[in-house]
């Protein structure tokens, strides 16, 4: 919503304009994401501001290819002793963070390895409301700035919603790969609800996945206990998501989650560098 709402911004000139948005894409998102994209793509041709795709890989299918590298997802982990835990976490790296800082080292005209004279930087915009300040970063590399359009303009996640209402755009789902483990189960129930096919697939991996990675089986190096989508450490398709419909908000509904640049609930895939 907020990335969105600050792409819409610059279209329309209420903030300076951006010479691209930049879409991290894992491949596996839902289809409702990839129609804002769309929708993005031609507002921005309207603009002059171009939508790039970058992309690391189908995250869905590296995780399950054993021939493919190892991939980390914070997948819930119930150890051999019945406590719970979670795996590490390198997929937002793998499949955000570094395509990103690839995409902005072309934009620069440096790719690696060219080394990026120093003073040579784009400025970053990301979208981050004033309700989640705490989120807001500098870049950990000197060829980025990060910049945050909506806290110099005082908006809110609020804000955003109604700005996007305004224009029609009201009902804005989050970048987030289906397979998230960080999806509440409000997510999940968007999923079932809107795109049985997504919800048949989202299964089926939920069950590929119970032993571990299939690198690390392969390589004779198996993980520890049984692997799950879902915090309860049970299998999907037997997890009631309508048990906390209408209650307040919880973090089994609603867990905090990833981005590319801080944790949040539903990871962030837009990025627009002017």
């Amino acid at each position: 919503m907020q990335s969105l709402t600050v792409f819409l911004l610059a279209c329309e000139g209420r903030i300076p304009r951006f010479d691209a948005a930049l879409f991290a894409d894992t491949e596996w998102e839902p289809k409702q994401v990839y129609a804002q994209l769309d929708t993005a793509r031609r507002i921005g041709a309207q603009a002059g501001i171009p939508v790039l795709t970058v992309s690391g890989g189908n995250i869905r299918l590296d995780t399950l290819n054993p021939d493919a590298r190892f991939v980390t997802m914070p997948l819930f982990v119930k150890n051999p002793d019945g406590t719970r835990g979670m795996a590490r976490r390198q997929c937002t790296g793998d499949y955000k963070i570094r395509p990103l800082k690839k995409a902005v080292r072309e934009i620069l005209g440096y790719p690696h390895p060219l080394r990026v004279p120093r003073g040579v930087f784009v400025d970053q915009a990301i979208g981050i409301s004033t309700d989640e300040i705490h989120r807001a970063k500098d870049s950990d590399v000197n060829y980025a700035r990060n910049i945050f359009p909506l806290l110099d303009l005082g908006m809110s996640r609020s804000d955003c919603l109604m700005y996007l209402r305004e224009r029609g755009m009201g009902d804005v789902v989050k970048s987030s790969c289906i397979g998230c483990p960080y999806s509440g189960n409000s997510r999940l129930r968007f999923i079932r609800d809107t795109d049985p096919q997504a919800w048949a697939d989202l299964i089926e991996f939920d069950k590929a996945i119970r032993h571990g990675s299939p690198r690390a089986n392969a390589g004779g190096k198996p993980l520890r206990g049984q692997f799950f989508i879902h915090r309860s450490l049970r299998p999907l398709d037997q997890v009631d998501l309508d048990a906390t419909r209408g209650r307040p908000s919880t973090e089994e509904d609603d867990p905090d989650g990833c981005s590319p640049f801080s944790c949040r609930s539903g990871p962030e895939a837009a990025v627009a560098v002017p």
